[in-house]
């Protein structure tokens, strides 16, 4: 394979092939809920607990909720496509027609998710135009009746069965 020069539109097409979930990073600032989307969210330890997202380095609202105290991790469910683009959003009140759900520590949640974490900023890593940043879990609420949101090639889909993935050994 050559070393190659694409546009980041064409790697924008190429990296969307990989289905990924979609988040809510959410809290409140200045007591009010400000939050924003993210298809790049990732467990990364059980030992400490964290999880990553990235977030735009150009982004206003990582800017304002990097420096709240905790922050909500709402995994979204496959009918949260109209939630997630008004998250993702320039929009200047992304929660008007949104509802949520704030923790005493200030972390905000959606209800209707798959699941919710309560987060703290543990780290930041700069990755090219993105910053990585690493969330320390604080606590977990799961509801496993709810199916996720899976953002693929452009597009919110909904996963296509409902058995379980066969078993496999190989390990990543």
């Amino acid at each position: 394979m050559q070393a190659s020069q694409e546009t980041p539109e064409e790697l924008r097409h190429a990296f969307g092939h990989l289905p990924s979930g979609v988040v809510a990073v959410c809290a409140l600032v200045g007591g009010r809920p400000v939050g924003m989307a993210a298809s790049s969210f990732v467990p990364v330890s059980l030992k400490p607990p964290l999880v990553s997202f990235c977030a735009a380095r150009t982004s206003r609202t990582w800017e304002a909720l990097r420096q709240a105290p905790s922050l909500g991790v709402s995994v979204l469910a496959e009918d949260h496509g109209t939630l997630c683009r008004a998250l993702a959003s320039s929009a200047e009140d992304r929660f008007a027609d949104v509802r949520w759900e704030a923790g005493e520590s200030g972390a905000v949640f959606l209800p209707g998710t798959v699941l919710w974490l309560e987060c703290a900023l543990d780290s930041e890593v700069e990755a090219g135009d993105h910053v990585i940043a690493v969330l320390r879990l604080r606590g977990t609420a799961l509801f496993p009746q709810v199916r996720p949101l899976v953002f693929h090639q452009g597009h919110f889909e909904r996963l296509g069965s409902s058995q379980p993935p066969a078993r496999s050994h190989a390990s990543a």
